[in-house]
């Protein structure tokens, strides 16, 4: 039993690791080619800026960050860029790899599909599939946005940030919510909290649309970092508990073919309002 203890809290460790290594990649990549400091790094991911230390570090031993003779600031190597090159080389574009999926998902359980992304502090819609049963959602269209911690979608995005970064986003999107009366700081922490036990998010015909329900779940990339929220939205009565189960397999089943293939360093997760276009982001 202690063996099995001291595995779960090493690999607990491990994707801890990852994720904030991943996180500080990334804001060196929106940075496009600007060094940036170690307080720069730490302020955008969140993180202590002893522990952004410790993970440019070994980011530096592996070779794909660099500090540049005399300079304080860190940016992304030449190797990173080589690397990122290369594994895009055997990808498909995003849309190739979700589409598809979104069309199953929606054929099979005759709902509306949505594939969501992070863009800041907020989930960003880059497709949609409508099912048989019409539906209206938070970010509405292709484009749209909404707060991260709003909708199934948004919850699952934030549910699987970093701590640190995760109670940033809590404090600047609070405020952000609180006219809708049905979002506060104690109902989301509860929601997040159930979200990272079941691995997926639900919600049930509340706020805004009363008579809506919906069912979202990560996608993770070929690192286990989420890079996306695969959800489906339908009448309330069509997302019950004895449909619950079904959904969440065939959900789970996409999501995973989908996350295996994608790119993690594709443009398009990262700055989806560019993916989209200057005419859907707003």
């Amino acid at each position: 039993l202690r063996m099995k203890k001291s595995e779960t809290s090493d690999e607990s460790a491990g994707q801890g690791v990852l994720q904030r290594a991943f996180a500080v990649l990334r804001v060196l990549a929106d940075a496009k080619g600007e060094k940036l400091r170690l307080t720069d790094i730490a302020a955008r991911t969140g993180q202590a800026q002893a522990t952004v230390h410790r993970v440019l570090q070994g980011l530096m031993q592996e070779g794909v960050v660099e500090q540049p003779a005399q300079s304080k600031g860190y940016q992304l190597s030449v190797a990173f860029f080589s690397l990122a090159a290369a594994a895009g080389t055997h990808q498909s574009s995003l849309r190739s790899l979700y589409r598809p999926a979104l069309l199953r998902l929606s054929g099979m359980l005759n709902d509306t599909i949505f594939l969501l992304v992070r863009s800041g502090f907020d989930a960003v819609c880059v497709d949609r599939v409508d099912g048989a049963f019409p539906v209206r959602s938070h970010t509405g269209d292709i484009g749209g946005r909404v707060p991260l911690g709003m909708g199934q979608g948004g919850l699952v995005l934030l549910a699987s940030l970093p701590e640190a970064e995760r109670e940033e986003v809590i404090r600047f999107n609070i405020p952000r919510l609180h006219h809708l009366g049905f979002v506060d700081e104690i109902s989301m922490r509860v929601r997040i909290r159930e979200c990272l036990e079941l691995r997926y998010a639900r919600s049930q015909g509340q706020g805004v649309f009363p008579n809506i329900a919906g069912l979202a779940v990560p996608v993770y990339d070929a690192n286990g970092v989420t890079v996306a929220a695969l959800s489906v939205a339908a009448p309330i009565e069509r997302i019950n508990d004895e449909r619950l189960p079904l959904i969440v397999e065939m959900l789970r089943r996409e999501a995973d073919a989908i996350g295996a293939q994608i790119n993690p360093f594709d443009p398009a997760l990262r700055r989806p309002s560019q993916f989209l276009g200057a005419g859907n982001a707003g």
